[in-house]
C-alpha cells in the first residue's frame, strides 16, 4: 500500500497493513517458524505507528477536539496495553502455547483500537482541524515512523516532550539490533 496524504489517510493505510499482517500470521500453521518472522514485522509496524501517533496525532486531538484530553488518554492507554502484549509475545516462540493466545489477544485489542480511531476519533479530528494541519501532521507522522523504535518498550514515556526526545535514540538502537539479527527483514 502506498503511504502519503494527510494524517488520517496515513494512519488508515497503516491500519490496513496491520490487518494484512494479522491475516498472514493466522494463515500459517500453528508452530510454523515463519510466524515469528511475521510477528516481528507486526511488532515493528505497531510500535512505529504507536510512537508516531503519540508524538503527533494525540497532541493535535488534545488541542483541536472537544474532550480531546479524554479521547487521547484512552488511546494512549490502548497503546500501553498493546505494547505490554507485544513485549510478552516477543518472549514466545511459535508452538509455545502462549504464542497463538497472545496473537489472538493482540488482534482483538488492535481491532478495537482501530475501530475507535476510524469511527470516532478521525471524524472528530477531520471536522475540527484545518486541512493544512492534517497534511502537516501526515508528514510529521511519516517522519516519526522513520526514526521510531521497532521493539516494544512498555516503560518508555508516551507523551510529549519526553517521548519525542527519547524515541529517536531508542529507535536507532532498535534498528541496529534489527540489522545485526536480521529481524524484520523480508527476503
Amino acid at each position: 500500500m502506498g503511504h502519503g496524504g494527510n494524517v488520517i489517510e496515513e494512519l488508515t493505510t497503516d491500519h490496513r497493513e496491520v490487518d494484512a499482517l494479522f491475516e498472514e500470521i493466522q494463515s500459517l500453521p500453528s508452530g510454523d517458524g515463519r510466524q515469528r518472522e511475521v510477528a516481528d514485522r507486526l511488532t515493528i509496524e505497531l510500535v512505529r505507528h504507536s510512537v508516531a501517533e503519540e508524538a503527533h496525532l494525540y497532541p493535535a486531538v488534545r488541542r483541536y477536539v472537544d474532550d480531546g484530553d479524554d479521547l487521547a488518554d484512552k488511546e494512549v492507554a490502548d497503546h500501553a496495553e498493546v505494547e505490554r502484549t507485544l513485549k510478552e509475545l516477543e518472549g514466545c516462540t511459535p508452538g509455545d502455547g502462549r504464542f497463538d493466545t497472545l496473537v489472538a489477544q493482540l488482534k482483538q485489542s488492535v481491532a478495537s483500537h482501530v475501530r475507535d480511531e476510524e469511527d470516532r476519533l478521525f471524524p472528530l479530528l477531520a471536522e475540527s482541524c484545518p486541512a493544512g494541519l492534517l497534511d502537516e501532521l501526515g508528514d510529521k507522522v511519516r517522519s516519526a515512523k522513520k526514526t521510531a523504535p521497532t521493539r516494544p518498550h512498555p516503560t518508555a514515556p508516551d507523551t510529549p516532550p519526553a517521548n519525542k526526545l527519547l524515541a529517536p535514540g531508542v529507535g536507532m538502537v532498535d534498528r541496529v539490533r534489527d540489522l545485526l539479527t536480521g529481524r524484520g527483514r523480508q527476503d
